[in-house]
């Protein structure tokens, strides 16, 4: 039997195939993925995973959330499982990797404990969390918020997308919402497998992302309210303008971002006018600022000066301004022993590495708040990501799910 320090690998190729086939449901325009969350591809792409578990030998259980959990039973039925997975659901301008890359990875770490004969004393589960994105339905992270007891269900199912649809109602509509109480799974460890979606690994010239820290997000939803007018023939002195208001605070934010460097970023990425019209001044406008920084102190301060500052800009132009918090987590400490599996599993293939903070929300920093969690990374080019652009390399791919395949047999205690 082979012993957890051999030199040990996955199927690079079949990992590989696995990405390709699961980018063909909910194809982008430009050669990314439009698979959002309770979407029928988001659907047809469950299915597929299950059809490949199934072949594996794994046995599912889905929550109330619709999250899957496809586990391989370990030698010792009280051992805790470890876990293991990300999300399948993607931007609507997404990539083939963002999130996938870790499920179909922690299925290869099965198949290959498969193909070699491996057992071990713990359980492992492959996880796929619903809506982690939050692209449809904010806030991201959604499905594993209600796991750690960050949201309620209800909360969760009353989520609305912009077409006032709710995250409960599409997940009837697709046929996933399981029998399982969200949260009631206990866990032994929690690892996740990401590309980095920023530049660092790859200007480094590292293959892995050892992955320490998360930084903290607030998402900051602005309503502003104005008034609707003609744009031609209402006098510029007498215009309740919820755009300009928006402008002005969209530099404010950049200039608050800046002046917290280093460590802080912020900007906006969604904006809805309202008529939306090219000759109406529009009568309301909301936004979402993305505010992160690893230093809560820092996080904290960026939050209250924003708010304050948005309020006054509002104010100053006669425009109404309100503000809710619609997603939110502090910084977060990753499982230093696990964290310590991972470096070591690099070194012990010889793949060049580093420390990381991640710079983007997972669906791990939640696992951490119920379990020791940890995260690994591959580079990407031009550290693209939330774009159909978004690519890696099958070396890249290999390398981690490598790295991946030892910390977690290690951590599932390899059976002789």
């Amino acid at each position: 039997m082979p012993a957890p320090g051999e030199n040990l690998r996955i199927n690079g190729d079949r990992l590989w195939d696995s990405l390709m086939e699961m980018a063909r449901i909910g194809p982008g325009v430009a050669g990314g993925n439009n698979r959002q969350t309770l979407t029928d591809a988001d659907g047809e792409g469950r299915h597929l995973f299950k059809r490949w578990c199934d072949a594996a030998g794994l046995s599912m259980g889905v929550d109330q959330m619709g999250t899957m959990f496809m586990r391989r039973e370990g030698t010792d039925p009280d051992a805790l499982p470890v876990y293991v997975g990300s999300h399948l659901d993607t931007q609507p301008t997404g990539g083939k990797y963002d999130g996938v890359l870790g499920v179909l990875s922690g299925l290869e770490v099965v198949r290959t404990m498969n193909d070699l004969g491996i057992r071990t004393r713990h359980p492992i589960v492959v996880t796929n969390w619903t809506n982690e994105e939050g692209a449809r339905f904010a806030p991201a992270m959604l499905a594993s918020g209600v796991f750690a007891g960050v949201h309620t269900l209800d909360y969760a199912y009353g989520r609305k997308d912009m077409d006032g649809k709710s995250f409960g109602d599409e997940l009837k509509r697709i046929g996933w919402v399981g029998d399982e109480q969200v949260g009631a799974r206990k866990m032994h460890a929690y690892f996740e497998y990401h590309i980095e979606q920023g530049p660092i690994l790859e200007a480094e010239n590292k293959q892995i992302g050892v992955v320490t820290h998360c930084q903290g997000l607030n998402w900051l939803e602005f309503t502003l309210t104005g008034r609707e007018a003609h744009t031609g023939s209402t006098p510029m002195n007498m215009r309740v303008n919820a755009g300009l208001a928006m402008a002005r605070i969209f530099e404010m934010v950049q200039t608050v971002a800046m002046e917290n460097q280093p460590g802080a970023v912020g900007g906006v990425g969604q904006v809805k006018f309202s008529p939306n019209s090219r000759n109406v001044l529009p009568g309301t406008v909301v936004f979402t600022v993305d505010i992160r920084s690893p230093d809560l102190g820092k996080l904290q301060g960026m939050r209250s000066r924003i708010e304050a500052e948005a309020a006054k800009i509002a104010a100053a132009l006669g425009v109404g301004c309100s503000v809710e918090l619609v997603g939110h987590f502090d910084p977060v400490t990753f499982d230093p022993t696990l964290v310590s599996r991972v470096r070591s599993a690099a070194e012990k293939l010889g793949y060049s590495h580093m420390n990381l903070i991640s710079g983007a929300g997972h669906d791990a920093c939640w696992a951490a708040k119920v379990a020791p969690a940890t995260m690994i990374m591959c580079p990407c080019v031009g550290g693209l990501s939330h774009n159909e652009a978004e690519d890696i390399s099958q070396e890249w791919a290999a390398a981690g799910a490598d790295v991946l395949f030892h910390a977690v047999v290690e951590t599932a205690e390899i059976v002789a």
